[in-house]
């Protein structure tokens, strides 16, 4: 694929040393840009809850941390990392969705894993230094390509066409051994027509817990031509990830202990993975009123996880050892994903109609493979497979989206879409259980919405939004009877905009039909292991502000009230079946706040002091104390100072960040489980019991940066 990607480079390049020499208009080439993510982007008075981040305002923070972590201000976000420290394993959940809940695509193009729904940015290292824009909206949202989004979405525009030619060299390093160098370069456009651009980074970090570090080789190669009604981008990324693995947190005992250690003893417990995409993007403008949109593409995933295991059964891998033997264990996934995405714009005075389709095709295997053991049975070969299966997954949407005047001051937005699954998988678990799947799902999501004009400075919007979403290959695993989740959002909103002061407010919603929540337990490969809850409901309350104090002073203060739960939760304690009433739902705490107070006293200097509380949370779905995360409140400290040199350089910026200034020993994450023993005091002869696992985060550590432009 690699060499297609070459041919599709090549083949734009000499189609476009023909073009005419003539300058580009900046307004159309960014309308051009913008058409990549129109279908799954909304404007900024759509009656659509978001919040949208620049290039510049990425690159803040971008010192290594990946994309979870440098959206951890926004609001009702909370971001993770399973080694502490910002890089490898990271996590965002917005609403108290997990990443199996919230879509994300990358120019329009699915990027959650078909099978997971699972968002793995460790495969994107260094990937906001590519990244022209985002948007992230809550709730429901717009209707958007790959998995539905039940807590929110996340589209990303990767880099826009620079005029320039320029080259930059970024360098930070900082506590537990962490470092990222890039380079980036761009010819700007040749011929007016003509853009290459280029960027390489390499990512490493030993890990707040002990050996949990991260090794993260990436890429960036895109390719363009643009011309008055043309743009065409072919481009590719990816790279290979090592992990040392810590998801098996510690318990309450050792994180009192010894908060840094990692209980994994084996120097190769290790995650390792190579994903590449390759995309092609063709927009057409036809006259003034009609554009087109074509986005193809196709990923390759290949990677392993070894892991060391002590004293196992012969018949838990294939009688390929002896009983209690030890073993080393890889297990594997390889798989493809292919996407096309088609959509035809109308926009004319008060009316804008975007239709598009999109389908999806992913194929994966399963297996796992014996490295080494200590009493192999006769006849085993290394890397002889214990297990296997293999899956399918299709997914077919349409949609048809409307904006239009109903009057100078009201505005409808109308959003129709049909979603069509299928997904197969057969053969062996890692657990070698039987695991037979062919399921197929239709659904349907209406959208509709209203914003009214107040005045020039504010508005009211109104929505309704229905979503469906299909369960996980997890999900099939750990009950066959599982069920599609199917959710009803209502959000209501009041946005402000002045000079000096930008005000956004809304209230939610969300009232859920078997929603599948968060147990809090894992499974032995630290994934989430999920649950159909009944019936569920999310209300809360989302403000956020940017406030200009002074010429030199600016805050930008937001804040999430919401109240999230279970009803009439059913589950199993003590050996039966009990409603233990309404409880709150997992890994959602009631209030999410966050500030960044902002002194720039010149033009190339800046400090920013930036806060985040989280308040309590429970981390499975009964109210148990010991299954209570403790509410957290931490600081950082953001430094950029410019320079312009005469000579050389363009320009040089220095970026320091220093994160939890006050040495806050706290957790963000964790899971919860249960287990039952046998108890002659209880009415069943049988007494539940609770265990739990903390993944602590760093305490007061410091990035430095420093990126040369020319």
């Amino acid at each position: 694929m690699k060499n297609l990607f070459l041919f599709l480079t090549l083949f734009v390049l000499s189609v476009c040393v023909h073009g005419q020499e003539k300058k580009q208009d900046t307004t159309k080439v960014e309308r051009l840009e913008e058409a990549v993510v129109k279908a799954v982007r909304v404007k900024a008075n759509a009656p659509v809850t978001h919040s949208n981040l620049t290039k510049k305002q990425l690159a803040k923070r971008n010192l290594g941390q990946d994309i979870p972590m440098l959206l951890n201000f926004l609001p009702s976000v909370v971001s993770t990392s399973d080694a502490g420290a910002g890089v490898g394993y990271t996590y965002l959940r917005v609403r108290g969705s997990d990443a199996t809940r919230i879509n994300v695509t990358v120019n329009g193009i699915p990027y959650n894993d078909a099978e997971s729904q699972g968002t793995f940015w460790v495969n994107l290292g260094d990937f906001a230094s590519s990244t022209q824009s985002l948007q992230l909206q809550r709730g429901v949202g717009t209707s958007t390509n790959g998995s539905g989004a039940f807590g929110a979405s996340l589209n990303l525009l990767t880099d826009a066409i620079s005029d320039k030619a320029f080259a930059e060299v970024s360098n930070s390093f900082g506590s537990f051994g962490t470092r990222k160098h890039t380079v980036k370069l761009s010819t700007g456009l040749i011929n007016d027509h003509i853009e290459v651009v280029g960027r390489f980074s390499n990512i490493y970090s030993d890990g707040y817990v002990d050996r949990a570090f991260t090794d993260l080789k990436s890429y960036f190669l895109q390719a363009s031509y643009i011309d008055d009604n043309t743009l065409i981008k072919a481009l590719t990324f990816g790279g290979t990830e090592q992990t040392y693995q810590s998801w098996f947190g510690l318990t309450a005992e050792q994180l009192v202990e010894n908060r840094r250690q990692n209980p994994y003893t084996y120097e190769n417990e290790t995650d390792n993975y190579e994903q590449n995409h390759y995309q092609l993007h063709w927009n057409q403008r036809f006259g003034d009123f009609w554009s087109t949109n074509l986005g193809l593409n196709f990923t390759k995933g290949e990677g392993f996880f070894e892991q060391f295991k002590e004293g196992e059964t012969a018949a838990d891998f294939n009688n390929l050892i002896e009983d209690d033997s030890d073993v080393i264990v890889r297990r594997w996934l390889d798989n493809d994903f292919y996407v096309a995405n088609f959509n035809v714009n109308y926009r004319k005075d008060d009316l804008d109609i975007i239709t598009g389709i999109s389908y999806s095709n992913y194929t994966g295997d399963h297996f796992g493979e014996v490295i080494w053991g200590s009493d192999l049975s006769p006849g085993t070969n290394i890397r002889d497979r214990y297990y296997f299966s293999d899956a399918k997954k299709t997914d077919f949407s349409v949609f048809s989206k409307a904006t239009f005047n109903l009057n100078p001051k009201l505005s409808a937005y109308i959003d129709l879409q049909g979603r069509f699954v299928n997904y197969e998988t057969e053969g062996l678990t890692s657990d070698r259980a039987v695991i037979n799947v062919d399921k197929n799902f239709g659904f349907f999501n209406p959208k509709l919405g209203f914003t009214y004009a107040l005045n020039s400075k504010s508005n009211l919007y109104a929505s309704y939004a229905r979503a469906n979403r299909e369960p996980n290959r997890d999900d099939f695993e750990d009950n066959t009877g599982v069920e599609a989740e199917k959710l009803n959002d209502f959000e209501l909103g009041w946005r402000f905009k002045n000079e000096k002061i930008q005000l956004n407010t809304n209230l939610y919603y969300m009232a859920y039909k078997d929603q599948l929540v968060l147990t809090g337990a894992i499974d032995d490969v630290g994934a989430r292991v999920r649950a159909n809850s009944d019936k569920s409901y999310r209300l809360g309350l989302e403000i956020d502000a940017a406030i200009r104090l002074s010429k030199k002073f600016s805050i930008q203060p937001n804040i999430a009230f919401s109240d999230n739960k279970n009803q009439d939760f059913i589950t199993l304690l003590d050996g039966e079946l009990q409603n233990i009433g309404n409880t709150n739902i997992s890994f959602s705490p009631s209030i999410i706040a966050g500030n960044a107070f902002t002194f720039q006293p010149s033009k190339n200097l800046q400090f920013s002091l930036l806060s985040k509380y989280v308040g309590e949370q429970y981390m499975g779905n009964i109210d148990a104390e010991s299954s209570k995360l403790e509410s957290y409140f931490v600081n950082d400290i953001n430094i950029i100072y410019e320079l312009k040199p005469t000579k050389i350089f363009k320009s040089i910026v220095l970026t320091a960040l220093v994160n939890n200034i006050f040495d806050k020993e706290y957790v963000s994450n964790g899971y919860f489980g249960s287990f039952d023993f046998d108890d002659a005091t209880s009415p069943t002869g049988i007494r539940t019991g609770n265990f739990s696992g903390f993944y602590p985060q760093a305490t007061i550590n410091f990035l430095l940066g420093a990126t040369f432009k020319f």
